[in-house]
């Protein structure tokens, strides 16, 4: 059944990369406020229900858009006839009222069911197609891709793995914590809000180097401040998009990591590489000052 397309993909994914940036965004506003300003503390609460419900709001609209396109009409009738399954074992004493509302309650439960089943069988062909592409780019340069597990640490684990010293993923946290803190002007122009023009502010940046300590997922910025820690070209391949070199600055052969889009249901995962023949030999590794 042809229900979820790839944009709907995307705009889920979109979905959820902006409750994140929200959620990054009231934390900030929270920091801001003094606690013992309880005035602007109760406006503050105020303004983030607000930012809330507008977005889940805007988020349901879109949902719904969706779901309204003609190629998902047919599921009027699937899920009608299922959701009168679920009425036939309701109680006889229940008012026509109630039934209206248990059906239209089936209704929207099944139809959701028949969505979500759909969504899983798309995602996994996504899933498919990006590793064929991914595998084909890794088998030219005579690797091939190696599990990294999804647990939030993936991108730092991938680097870990390259290395054949022994450093912890928290060490290269820190670290990378470390020098983006001492090296703010290579990194805050990076940082801005949804809103044109409206950057974030130094106390933002500081929270954000924060969170890199404490497990927040990484990225390009944090690749970045690795390279020049390690001293080394980092190279992202994928499969949508040409490789990404990070670090060309560095005459070393480079750090491999793979980004997948679709290799986990709550986002974006990297996996680390190795070579394509058993027992093959790496280049060097860069040492870690």
């Amino acid at each position: 059944m042809e229900v979820a397309s790839l944009e709907h993909q995307r705009m889920l994914r979109r979905h959820e990369r902006e409750k994140k940036e929200l959620q990054a965004q009231i934390q900030s506003l929270k920091n801001s406020v003094p606690k013992s300003d309880k005035k602007k503390r109760k406006q503050l609460l105020l303004d983030v229900a607000r930012l809330e419900a507008e977005m889940e709001q805007r988020h349901q609209q879109e949902l719904e858009k969706f779901e309204s396109l003609p190629e998902l009409s047919n599921l009027d009738s699937v899920t009608e006839d299922l959701a009168k399954m679920d009425l036939e074992n309701q109680p006889p004493h229940l008012s026509r009222a109630q039934k209206r509302r248990e059906r239209r309650a089936a209704l929207k439960r099944r139809r959701h069911e028949i969505i979500d089943t759909a969504e899983v069988e798309h995602l996994a062909n996504f899933r498919r197609e990006e590793e064929e592409k991914i595998s084909a780019i890794l088998e030219a340069k005579n690797l091939e891709m190696k599990d990294i597990p999804a647990d939030g640490h993936c991108m730092f684990r991938a680097i870990q793995d390259q290395l054949v010293f022994s450093v912890t993923v928290e060490s290269l946290r820190c670290r990378t914590a470390d020098y983006m803190q001492k090296h703010i002007d290579d990194f805050l122009p990076f940082f801005s809000n949804s809103e044109p023009g409206d950057t974030y502010t130094l106390n933002d940046f500081k929270s954000y180097c924060d969170d890199i300590v404490l497990g927040s997922w990484g990225g390009q910025l944090e690749l970045r401040a690795l390279s020049h820690i390690l001293q080394t070209p980092i190279e992202v391949v994928q499969a949508e998009s040409p490789t990404i070199v990070i670090g060309e600055e560095y005459n070393k052969k480079p750090l491999t990591l793979v980004y997948l889009q679709y290799a986990c249901n709550f986002g974006e995962h990297y996996n680390s590489v190795k070579p394509l023949e058993a027992g093959a030999v790496g280049g060097v590794a860069p040492r870690l000052f």
